[in-house]
C-alpha cells in the first residue's frame, strides 16, 4: 500500500472564475518559480476541482494566470488518470474528430456538443522540473485538450460551431452568472498595438 498524501488534501477551495473574467480569455504565463508557491497552488487546485466535482482544472479558473493545469479523469475504459502538468503543451492531437458533450467549471451548469480528437499527448514538467508526458484517449483526451486550450485563454465554447453556438450564447445569457459574460469576447490580436 502507497503511504502519499491525497491530491488536494492539504490545499484550499479558491473561488471559481466565471465565464466574463479576463484571466480565461488570454493566454497564461509559463511557470519560472519552481518553489513552495507552485506547490501550494498544485494542493489548492486539487482542492477547488474535488470540491467542484471537475476532473481538471486550469491555473486561470482560480484567477492565477500561469500554466498549470491538475486532472483526476477517467478514459473511455474507465481507468483512471490522475495528475498535473506544469507549462504543459500539447504536442499531438490525432485520431478520429469525436463530438460529445462537454462542460466546464467556469460555465456551471452548461454542456455543448464539442469536437474533439480522441487521442492527445501534453509534456511539460513537474513541480521540480523534470520532464513529463501524458498521452490520452476517449473522454481523458478530450480532458487534456480542453485544460490546454484554458491556458491558451480559450473556453469549449469557443470550439462549438454552427446552430449549436447560438444556442450556447443564448444558454449563457439565461444562466444565472451569464450576465457578467461577455461572449463570444473578440479573439486576441496576434500582434499587440507596437509591435
Amino acid at each position: 500500500m502507497r503511504h502519499r498524501p491525497i491530491p488536494g488534501s492539504s490545499g484550499s477551495v479558491r473561488e471559481m472564475s466565471l465565464l466574463g473574467d479576463r484571466l480565461l480569455h488570454a493566454p497564461c504565463e509559463p511557470v519560472t518559480d519552481f518553489g513552495p508557491e507552485l506547490h501550494r497552488l498544485v494542493e489548492d487546485m486539487f482542492a477547488t476541482m474535488y470540491a467542484a466535482d471537475g476532473v481538471g482544472l486550469a491555473a486561470n479558473q482560480i484567477g492565477v494566470a500561469r500554466r498549470v493545469f491538475v486532472y483526476d479523469c477517467p478514459d473511455d475504459e474507465d481507468v483512471r488518470h490522475l495528475g498535473y502538468v506544469v507549462n504543459p503543451r500539447l504536442v499531438e492531437a490525432d485520431g478520429i474528430e469525436v463530438r460529445g458533450a462537454e462542460g466546464c467549471l467556469s460555465l456551471p451548469g452548461l454542456e455543448a456538443p464539442t469536437s474533439r480528437f480522441d487521442r492527445a499527448v501534453v509534456e511539460g514538467v513537474d513541480l521540480s522540473g523534470a520532464p513529463v508526458r501524458v498521452e490520452g484517449t476517449g473522454f481523458f483526451a478530450r480532458c487534456l485538450q480542453h485544460e490546454c486550450d484554458h491556458l491558451e485563454g480559450l473556453v469549449y465554447a469557443d470550439r462549438v460551431t454552427g446552430w449549436r453556438r447560438s444556442w450556447v450564447r443564448r444558454a449563457i445569457r439565461r444562466a444565472p452568472w451569464g450576465g457578467r459574460a461577455d461572449w463570444p469576447h473578440p479573439a486576441p490580436s496576434p500582434n499587440p498595438p507596437g509591435e
